[in-house]
């Protein structure tokens, strides 16, 4: 059963911003947070993997050779079970704002790439993990995609492979018709995303200063 919150359950709210790497997702979310602070809003900007125990693993495994699937996953579901317990939920309890750069959705893009159901991930996922109020995709060429990563980190590691990367976009694109998607155009100014992500956002939480 999904945990989707709404106003009678809730005071805040969570905003989920996804993409393939090189989408601009942590400028996106930094941009929106500091927005929404200067409305008077409390806002707690947050990303997965977590800098948590489980986190840690799944960073390090980035680079020093990823873990077998089912680990992968599993621990994935533990780094996020625990951000939801410790952070999200008691957030949105108390009428903030979560703002998260990557959820279960990249979850279902990456770990569906390497071969697991997409829907399976997302069924596990959303036994305990709210249903965003706002997911914002970043939409990219993987070619562009490819090309900022070169720029950034000098080479593509485990996560930024073409394939994968093809793989993810996909299923990114295949969430536009969830009724709380926003798909953006990334291969624009900063300026412009903002703008975009500003509008998806401002028309469900309006900009007013919060009460």
């Amino acid at each position: 059963m999904s945990t989707k919150h709404n106003s009678s359950q809730a005071k805040g709210y969570l905003i989920v911003i996804e993409g393939i790497d090189g989408t601009g997702k942590s400028t996106q979310a930094t941009m929106l947070a500091d927005a929404l602070r200067k409305s008077g809003r409390e806002v707690v900007q947050s990303f997965e993997p977590t800098n948590g125990p489980w986190g840690k693993k799944l960073r390090d495994s980035a680079t020093t050779g990823r873990l077998c699937i089912e680990d992968e996953l599993e621990y994935f579901i533990n780094d996020r079970r625990e951000h939801v317990e410790q952070l999200i939920i008691p957030t949105i309890k108390t009428g903030g704002i979560v703002i998260l750069d990557r959820y279960y959705f990249s979850t279902m893009a990456y770990q569906g790439a390497r071969g697991i159901d997409p829907e399976a991930i997302r069924a596990k996922n959303e036994i305990f993990a709210p249903q965003p109020d706002i997911l914002i995709i970043l939409d990219l060429d993987v070619d562009i995609a490819l090309q900022r990563i070169g720029v950034r980190d000098g080479a593509a590691n485990e996560f930024e492979k073409r394939e994968s990367l093809e793989f993810c976009r996909k299923l990114f694109l295949n969430l536009k018709d969830e009724t709380y998607a926003h798909v953006i155009n990334a291969n624009t100014s900063i300026a412009e995303v903002n703008a975009s992500v500003m509008a998806a956002v401002d028309a469900q939480l309006g900009m007013q200063p919060a009460s």
